[in-house]
């Protein structure tokens, strides 16, 4: 289920949304022969999550079209492909938890979680061809475009855990890539399905683009300073895996030499005690605001993907709805 502050926004039932979306998801039997391929992508699938993506799917094409359920195939497609990235990132992090639950590949193993991710990209592509030739024509250019930046965004997380001169200025190019695209391809698919002109369609990409950096920002302050309880993953993963967050970058910038050093010998020597390491990063942190700095950046990120909504013809409560979306989206603690 949706959070409380996320299930009715303006004219936009996002619970609604949810429900017609999970009931399509349900129909679709996704789990048969063999079961060892299928049955960890029926699991991570039916695990639950935000279902950010799809919704926003949804969110277009209703507000595009007043038709919302002719989006449904797009929006499943969307969540099989986060997912998908999701069973990958989590092998490649040696991840143990995924909202709050094992991870595909400490349930079965590495292996399946590789084939599996792999019938999960393919599928995704699959629901496209419930649509017509020259919506399914934008919609594939449109996903293989997103999911190759994706995969550029990946592989620069990577090359930044061995760095130690990567910028702000980069992380936030590598975010942009890694989560963001998806969010405003979400968005645009939804524009696509309802046969928005081009214009408008891209004006919500670039919505949903902005949102998308603030929703990774947010995303790795809670890796640092939110609730186990209710992040659903492991508080202090991005601390364990040496990346090179904002937050580490920031701390960087405007520590004094002593924490400078201190952050840089916890990043590149390994550690024995991941608690401890995990305990003094976090007070590093914390001494130099950087969790203010944080909230900042998120903020104007936030604002910066509000300038797009001026340039939709869309109704102003439509306009709001997708403001009060973002505003609620960023004060998430999960």
């Amino acid at each position: 289920m949706f959070p409380l502050f996320l299930q009715k926004i303006s004219d936009l039932d996002i619970l609604q949304y949810q429900s017609d979306f999970l009931s399509y998801l349900a129909s679709q039997k996704i789990t048969r022969e063999p079961k060892n391929l299928y049955e960890p992508i029926d699991y991570i699938l039916q695990l639950g999550g935000k279902r950010i993506r799809p919704v926003l799917t949804l969110i277009a094409s209703d507000i595009f079209s007043g038709d919302y359920k002719k989006a449904l195939p797009a929006a499943l497609a969307v969540e099989v492909f986060h997912n998908f990235t999701l069973v990958h990132d989590d092998i490649m992090d040696d991840a143990p938890l995924r909202r709050g639950h094992e991870t595909v590949h400490e349930k079965w193993d590495i292996n399946t979680g590789i084939l599996s991710g792999d019938a999960m990209l393919i599928l995704a592509y699959q629901y496209f061809e419930n649509y017509p030739p020259i919506v399914f024509q934008k919609l594939a250019q449109l996903f293989s475009k997103t999911a190759l930046e994706v995969c550029d965004g990946q592989q620069l997380d990577v090359d930044f855990e061995t760095r130690n001169d990567v910028t702000i200025e980069e992380y936030i190019k590598m975010i942009t890539l890694k989560t963001s695209v998806l969010v405003a391809a979400a968005l645009k698919m939804g524009a696509i399905v309802a046969e928005a002109n081009e214009e408008q369609a891209q004006h919500l990409y670039n919505y949903g683009l902005n949102l998308g950096i603030a929703f990774q920002l947010q995303d790795d302050y809670l890796d640092t300073f939110g609730d186990p309880k209710t992040f659903g993953k492991q508080v202090g993963g991005d601390i364990i895996e040496n990346k090179k967050t904002f937050l580490y970058l920031k701390a960087l910038e405007v520590s004094n030499k002593e924490d400078q050093e201190k952050l840089v010998t916890l990043y590149n020597v390994e550690q024995k005690n991941i608690s401890e390491k995990i305990t003094t990063v976090s007070t590093i942190f914390k001494d130099n605001k950087i969790p203010q700095y944080t909230q900042e950046l998120i903020e104007y990120y936030t604002d910066k993907s509000f300038d797009s909504l001026s340039l939709l013809n869309i109704s102003d409560t439509a306009k709001e709805g997708l403001r009060l979306f973002g505003k609620n989206l960023m004060s998430r603690k999960v």
